[in-house]
């Protein structure tokens, strides 16, 4: 099996419950972002949290055509994220603040990621990558 077809079977059901969650409970998310954005720890392990699985899909994956870009863009962003986060703990909490206070935000979030999860489990999960 390709590491494309691979990664997006990870993934694409991880964002489309991601997604979903964040549709269905919106009371919950939004009571949630200001609690971890002032928590110094979960900033700090969110950043090892995306830094090293970015680093991975990275190190197995870098295509920079047909479908598999969206895999190698969400590596990039990963890692950039979770450098920012590591780096620059106190401005990640500051443009979370900022970015989250903004009801519609979380809204455009979760369509953003269910979209995507969804567009990756069809391709992950096509009859010919079997």
């Amino acid at each position: 099996m390709p590491p494309a077809v691979f990664i997006a079977r990870l993934i694409g059901p991880a964002f489309v419950a991601v997604g979903l969650g964040i549709l269905a409970n919106g009371p919950f998310y939004t009571a949630l972002i200001p609690e971890a954005v002032h928590s110094p720890t979960l900033i700090y392990f969110s950043g090892l949290m995306a830094l090293v699985p970015g680093l991975a899909i990275l190190n197995v994956h870098r295509s920079w055509s047909g479908w598999p870009v969206i895999i190698t863009i969400i590596g990039w962003l990963m890692v950039i994220g979770g450098v920012i986060r590591l780096v620059l703990p106190a401005t990640t909490a500051t443009l979370a603040s900022d970015l989250y206070s903004k009801p519609f935000v979380l809204l455009i979030v979760a369509l953003v990621v269910l979209v995507v999860g969804a567009y990756l489990c069809f391709e992950g999960y096509r009859a010919r990558n079997k």
